[in-house]
């Protein structure tokens, strides 16, 4: 008999797990990743994450947050309304030469998931963007006149 309420206990726990909603059947984004290409330092960066309600209730943002604190995700506050879009703001703050590679992580609730998204490019001194700048208008060609 206790083996029996143990297996019961034990099927009715993994049916549960696997009825666990998942991200993607929840919430659909229009990218899951954002390559800002060349950045000049000092000169903050932004993107908006577009993240559409694929269910037929709302659906609650529990926290949004980054790999980093050179990124900050806004945190959506109002609940995700059936069929709605919204946008998820992240700012990069382009402080330090080098290469983006960074995580924003979102956190919905009711689900145990949590869904990474990334953003990419390479941070450049004035000089070094200045120069990449001058080198990509020299090499694009002039538009045409009527």
């Amino acid at each position: 008999m206790k083996k029996a309420f143990l297996l019961a206990l034990a099927f009715v726990c993994t049916v549960g797990a696997f009825a666990q909603a998942k991200v993607e059947e929840t919430v659909k984004f229009n990218k899951e990743s954002h390559d800002f290409g060349k950045v000049k330092q000092g000169v903050p960066v932004t993107y908006y994450f577009e993240i559409k309600n694929i269910t037929d209730k709302p659906v609650v943002v529990e926290n949004t947050y980054a790999s980093c604190g050179c990124t900050t995700p806004e945190k959506i506050v109002e609940p995700i309304m059936p069929g709605a879009t919204v946008k998820l703001k992240v700012d990069y703050n382009a402080a330090a030469v080098g290469p983006i590679n960074k995580d924003v992580f979102i956190k919905l609730a009711g689900i145990d998931q949590i869904k990474t998204l990334k953003i990419t490019g390479e941070v450049m001194t004035a000089e070094a963007y200045e120069t990449y700048m001058k080198d990509k208008g020299a090499k694009e060609p002039a538009p045409k006149k009527n």
